[in-house]
């Protein structure tokens, strides 16, 4: 298996430049990082403060949690899934929203892969809304997280998504 340094940035994939470019059912480019050391764990704990020791501390993840490895930062899977959606839609989108539930851990040792489709569609003004369902699975195809996000992409003959991005009320 290849190693994809997690702390590496990935090449930005060619994303869709308008709203009318997108259908329903049409894959993201896939996202993969991996196998995760623990010094990756451990650079990212310590970037965010999270110093909890099952993610840094493996004869602590081991012998007092029971663990059988140190777990991967929920909050780095959160910005796996929010890097997989800015790298699609950039440099012309914004993610609006992006919810995901975590229903199976993570440790160190693993490759994921953050993928997503799109679901629906809808029109809002001059913009559009692409609504997706997003999920990580490791190297044995096993889901870990999974979730939606809505991403706002500019109507063809319509000006730029507005910055700040303020995504409609949810209807």
């Amino acid at each position: 298996m290849t190693s994809i340094d997690p702390a590496s940035p990935a090449p930005a994939s060619p994303g869709p430049a308008r709203f009318e470019a997108i259908e329903a059912g049409m894959t993201l480019p896939p996202l993969v990082r991996g196998p995760l050391s623990t010094v990756h764990l451990m650079r990212w704990s310590a970037a965010i403060e999270n110093w909890h020791r099952i993610h840094y501390d493996e004869p602590f993840a081991r012998g007092h949690d029971g663990l059988p490895g140190l777990l991967v930062s929920g909050s780095w899977k959160q910005h796996f899934l929010v890097d997989l959606l800015c790298r699609w839609i950039a440099p012309h989108g914004w993610l609006a929203s992006i919810d995901m539930r975590f229903s199976r851990p993570s440790f160190a040792g693993d490759t994921l892969t953050a993928s997503g489709v799109v679901t629906a569609l809808q029109t809002r003004g001059d913009l559009g809304l692409v609504h997706c369902e997003v999920r990580i699975k490791n190297q044995d195809d096993q889901e870990n997280t999974s979730g939606q996000a809505t991403c706002a992409l500019p109507l063809a003959g319509g000006g730029r998504v507005p910055y700040p991005y303020v995504p409609p009320a949810r209807t």
